[in-house]
């Protein structure tokens, strides 16, 4: 079904209306353009009409076939952008221009998770239950990544509460492939994780998570979220006290190389 009307001026129908005006210039069809970048034919149609949002390396792969120079790469940033609430918007702003990322977290981060542990936890919210939404959902939280590749990278640092490690999903092997891709991503340059163990006791940071942000300009802000709400500050006492609260945190948790025996230990015994 066709999704987008002609007086859509979203991103995403911009997005969607470029896509295919450019493979119509160019002359293919849509079986050639699946021959040219290998995703089916079918999906790249859903891209067209606006239906599904797809992930970067799809754009990628359509701005070396259309010789277009990243533009889609950046239409499709601000079309992932409309996925998301104001209030997160915000803090994604913040999130892309930060030079360092410290974060404690009472789940596992977008930045850490599969493609098929984000569409499980996404597909239990009762707001997404139509697939199509679910998988653009999907995208938008997978797409985060690309922070921990871009070149210069932020320096990340992420506290992950061991309670997050006692909740497996229901399916096996996602989770065994989740906890595999939390141990893989511990070796990226810019990524430090820690486990801050149960019997740590209680802190200032229990029942939510916390990002605390650094811009290149020296400005600080912080994110305190809930399992359905978030609030973003930029107070300065206000970051300064969540900053000594995330400190307090950072020393109880274990180092990164016995954080890193842990994950380990726990990807073992679930093989």
């Amino acid at each position: 079904m066709e999704r987008l009307s002609g007086d859509d001026d979203s991103a995403r129908a911009t997005l969607a209306i470029e896509l295919r005006r450019l493979r119509e210039e160019s002359g293919k069809s849509l079986a050639q353009l699946s021959e040219d970048t290998s995703y089916d034919r079918t999906y790249l149609h859903r891209l067209e009409t606006g239906e599904r949002l797809s992930q970067r390396p799809v754009m990628e792969a359509l701005d070396a076939v259309y010789k277009t120079g990243g533009l889609l790469v950046r239409l499709w940033r601000l079309a992932r952008q409309e996925t998301f609430t104001d209030g997160y918007k915000d803090f994604m702003q913040y999130e892309a221009k930060a030079v360092i990322m410290h974060k404690y977290m009472a789940t596992i981060p977008g930045l850490l998770q599969t493609e098929d542990y984000a569409r499980a936890v996404l597909s239990s919210a009762p707001e997404y239950g139509n697939s199509n939404e679910l998988e653009d959902q999907v995208a938008a939280r997978v797409s985060r990544q690309e922070l921990l590749h871009r070149d210069p990278s932020p320096n990340v640092r992420i506290i992950l509460d061991e309670s997050v490690l006692q909740r497996p999903t229901t399916d096996r092997q996602v989770w065994q492939g989740q906890l595999a891709h939390i141990v893989n991503s511990a070796s990226l340059p810019p990524l430090t994780i820690q486990v801050l163990p149960l019997k740590a006791g209680v802190h200032d940071l229990v029942g939510g998570s916390l990002s605390l942000l650094w811009l290149p300009d020296g400005h600080a802000t912080a994110y305190r979220e809930g399992s359905k709400s978030g609030h973003l500050t930029d107070d300065p006492h206000v970051v300064a006290q969540l900053r000594l609260s995330y400190d307090r945190v950072r020393d109880m948790a274990l180092s990164p190389p016995d954080s890193l025996t842990y994950l380990k230990q726990i990807v073992e015994s679930t093989s």
